[in-house]
């Protein structure tokens, strides 16, 4: 029995299930965070979408049937969240979806917690203007350095197609960056 196996088997099982959920929060806490930090682009929004996403997964465990990796499952949820979250919160404040995140990615300059210079912060901003898809394949590709196959998964798009809309979003975004040669 390999390690995620065991893990689910676990997480599945009341008796070790809190000891297993701690060992997952351990392993996937920073990854996860910083997979949702991508999309939402805000430290506290992430920690929002992080912990509703823990609390589906503790839920949800029980119905997992081993389809697909136990971490692509997981992404899956994170990736669902983050986007429910993002379309709540325009909604909210009565934007489009492209209007909230070109606010979140020009709000990235006074977050305390992005340490990115003047370059990363245009990089974010053009990210953040790509058609949904695209952004998710670029930050996942790019950015997470994911395979196409495990971004397959988690998106539930062929390879083919997420290998398309990559290339799409690296050629808009070197447009832009050569457009704007004001770096």
């Amino acid at each position: 029995m390999n390690k995620e196996t065991q893990l689910v088997n676990e997480l599945k099982d009341k008796r070790t299930q809190d000891k297993a959920f701690e060992n997952l929060l351990m392993q996937y806490k920073q990854p996860l965070y910083w997979h949702i930090r991508k999309i939402v682009l805000n430290h506290d929004d992430a920690d929002d979408v992080l912990q509703n996403t823990f609390v589906k997964i503790f839920k949800g465990i029980k119905k997992f049937k081993g389809d697909s990796k136990l971490y692509t499952w997981m992404y899956r949820i994170a990736t669902n969240e983050s986007l429910n979250f993002l379309k709540l919160k325009a909604k909210k404040y009565f934007q489009s979806s492209e209007e909230m995140m070109t606010k979140l990615a020009k709000n990235l300059k006074e977050d305390p917690y992005f340490d990115g210079d003047a370059l990363q912060l245009k990089l974010q901003l053009l990210i953040a203007n790509l058609p949904k898809k695209q952004k998710l394949v670029f930050q996942m590709k790019y950015e997470q350095n994911m395979k196409f196959k495990d971004i397959s998964e988690i998106l539930g798009t062929s390879v083919g197609a997420l290998k398309a809309s990559y290339h799409l979003a690296v050629k808009k975004i070197r447009i832009e960056i050569t457009k704007n040669q004001t770096f």
